[in-house]
């Protein structure tokens, strides 16, 4: 194996050499983790470890990905032969998300509490479906109460590690407290039900398993002895307990993370597991990796002056080799219309000066910011790309995957219902209802028959499986639902849904090579957890649009943060008396987040008005903007070809006939 800590830094090689014992390692952005935790992970197979000994946790599948192509180049075996997805094969370390892992110790050992091997993973959308039908066995009013809303407190009280029994004491409103606990005990049972688990259940399962079995636990202690954990500073409870039982015996754990760069906390993580790291493992050794290799100085003093104003934070300070740098850019717009227009300017003249559309990202605080922006790139005729909506979230792939599920889980009414009258074979609601409730035989005949040639294809579905390679099966299951003799006989739109299901085909391509007994089900597991990230088209020449959370982990050259005003970036929701200090700090650590994405250069952009939910808004910019010093800030002006006596859009300035005096710097 090649010399595993040439070209490390001092700190990055304590790192990888100290491999006993629980480990802090304390990464900024840029600071050469992945680099760090995939170089000690090999020197531990270099020291002798059993490389199937070593579990390394990430949180998204890219970062995933990235870390088991590394760990495969320092061992010496060929891209591609570390697995997909979930599937690991024999001699290597397992990597991969929290979830993916609690799907593999499920699908192993879930069956001694009840789990079923091929158990159905539920997206939000089905979760939330399946919960409305609970509510409706409950009497609840979905319209008094939204589904979707009852599905999120769920959803954090489960990742908050605890169950139906005390959400109710721990609901303020003793109303919706009581509605609460007579949902979710529904809820869970119809998930028995449907042989199905959320994706809370993934975790919420595996840690229950764990708890309540000790031979279950002792078994996967005895596989894993050392165990890296990336991003610890996005651990929720669940999580945490997770890695906790895992690592309490051999406590050669080793987590990486930066406290300035939690930003989950509205779906459960907690800053405190980073913090208390040390008096949860004492005798751990804490190591920080300073050094940026991504930013300019300019880029890094920016984002330092921003962060330091914090006080719940691990103290550390950025730096670089990369001396000087652009100056961080400044535009003032009129509204969100001048704003967008100026982003496509600007990255008009980028692209004149020989940069690639895929260097470029525009960051956003929330998704109703990107219509603007979107429009005023598609009038400039800017490639560009949108991240949030998945290719696996589509109708039509969402149906063929449904058949596969319908057809591996007969108990699945969720599949059921969304594909038993796709394409249409006239098999109404009341029907559907009927069947779910055991009443199939009070059908009349015609109906009936309808029925039974609905299962028949479930039926040959299944059979298929047992023998086809996924993509040879998913190619099957298009061809006898009748889902591709419907598109292909539509309109232009239809002959796009078609091209999506047979690209669906090639995606399973990737599973054509795992075991027989594992390969379907890797392929819907993985499906049904991949990320925004994922569905980033990598190849694809364009400008990435997407909100800060989606961000994190990502890097580009230039960067446009925009939207940076008060109530909007910072949120209103962060200054609410009812906020900790950890959830009014995490808008400034969203911050430093946007402005450590870039390596060359920021630009941060904010309007006098804005029309949100239809209003339009005289906006204060943001607080943050007075956080970066004077002197790394360069104010753009508006192009001359518009500095006129009216703004971009025609509109004359409210507060004179000199615009850019006033409104423009």
């Amino acid at each position: 194996m090649q010399n595993l800590i040439e070209g490390l830094n001092p700190e990055q090689k304590e790192a990888v050499l100290t491999t006993e014992g629980p480990v802090l390692i304390v990464a900024g952005a840029g600071a050469g983790k992945t680099k760090t935790i995939t170089h000690r992970i090999g020197n531990l197979i270099d020291s002798g470890v059993d490389p199937e000994a070593i579990l390394a946790i990430t949180f998204t599948n890219k970062a995933a990905r990235e870390m088991r192509e590394r760990v495969l180049r320092l061992l010496g075996r060929p891209e591609g032969s570390g697995g997909v997805g979930g599937f690991r094969p024999r001699g290597l370390p397992w990597v991969g998300t929290f979830h993916g892992l609690g799907v593999h110790i499920l699908r192993e050992k879930g069956e001694v509490i009840g789990i079923p091997r091929r158990f159905t993973i539920l997206d939000k959308d089905d979760s939330v479906s399946l919960l409305k039908r609970a509510m409706k066995d409950c009497g609840i009013d979905t319209k008094e109460f939204a589904p979707s809303k009852i599905h999120s407190l769920i959803s954090r009280h489960k990742s908050n590690n605890e169950g139906s029994k005390n959400i109710e004491d721990s609901t303020q409103n003793r109303l919706l407290g009581t509605i609460l606990r007579r949902a979710y005990d529904r809820y869970e049972k119809l998930l028995v039900e449907e042989g199905a688990l959320d994706f809370d259940d993934l975790l919420v399962k595996t840690v229950r398993l764990l708890e309540t079995h000790p031979d279950v636990l002792r078994y996967f202690r005895t596989q894993w002895k050392y165990i890296h954990v990336d991003e610890y500073q996005d651990t929720n409870a669940v999580q945490y307990r997770l890695v906790r039982l895992l690592a309490d015996e051999h406590r050669n754990l080793c987590v990486v993370g930066d406290s300035d760069q939690n930003i989950y906390s509205w779906r459960g993580a907690s800053i405190a597991n980073i913090l208390k790291f040390e008096e949860d493992y004492p005798g751990a050794k804490v190591i920080l990796l300073e050094e940026n290799y991504r930013s300019t100085e300019t880029i890094l003093s920016a984002a330092n002056a921003v962060i330091e104003k914090n006080t719940l934070r691990k103290p550390k300070r950025l730096f670089t080799s990369k001396k000087g740098g652009e100056l961080v850019g400044v535009y003032e717009s009129y509204d969100e219309n001048d704003e967008g227009r100026w982003v496509a300017a600007k990255i008009a003249k980028l692209m004149e000066s020989g940069v690639r559309p895929s260097e470029i990202a525009i960051l956003y605080r929330t998704n109703f910011q990107s219509r603007a922006l979107e429009e005023a790139l598609l009038y400039a005729g800017i490639q560009h790309q949108v991240l949030g909506t998945r290719f696996f979230d589509r109708k039509e792939v969402k149906d063929v995957l449904a058949y596969i599920r319908a057809a591996q889980n007969p108990k699945s009414t969720i599949d059921m219902g969304r594909i038993i009258n796709v394409p249409v074979r006239g098999i109404g609601k009341v029907t559907l209802e009927k069947i779910i409730a055991g009443q199939k035989d009070t059908l009349p005949s015609a109906t009936r028959a309808k029925v039974d040639a609905f299962y028949g294809i479930l039926a040959r579905i299944r059979s298929a499986a047992e023998t086809k390679k996924p993509s040879a099966l998913v190619a099957f299951a298009i061809t006898e639902s009748g889902i591709g003799k419907s598109l292909a006989a539509g309109d232009d739109e239809d002959e796009e849904r078609l091209g999506n299901v047979r690209e669906l085909v090639t995606l399973a391509t990737k599973y054509d090579f795992l075991p027989e007994d594992e390969a379907v089900e890797q392929f819907l597991a993985d499906v049904a957890l991949l990320s925004d990230q994922d569905n980033m088209n990598t190849s694809h020449d364009a400008v990435r649009l997407m909100t800060v959370h989606a961000a994190k982990g990502l890097e580009f050259p230039y960067v446009f943060i925009t939207g940076l005003e008060q109530d909007l970036f910072p949120s209103r929701r962060a200054g609410e008396e009812n906020r900790d200090l950890s959830e009014r700090e995490e808008e400034r650590r969203l911050f430093y987040v946007a402005i450590t994405r870039a390596a060359k250069q920021v630009f941060l952009t904010h309007a006098s008005f804005r029309t949100i939910f239809g209003q339009r808004q005289v906006n204060l910019p943001s607080e943050f903007l007075d956080d970066i010093p004077g002197h790394l800030i360069e104010y753009e002006e508006k192009p001359k070809s518009e500095r006129k006596d009216k703004g971009l859009w025609g509109h004359r300035n409210l507060l004179g006939d000199e615009p850019d005096d006033i409104l423009y710097f």
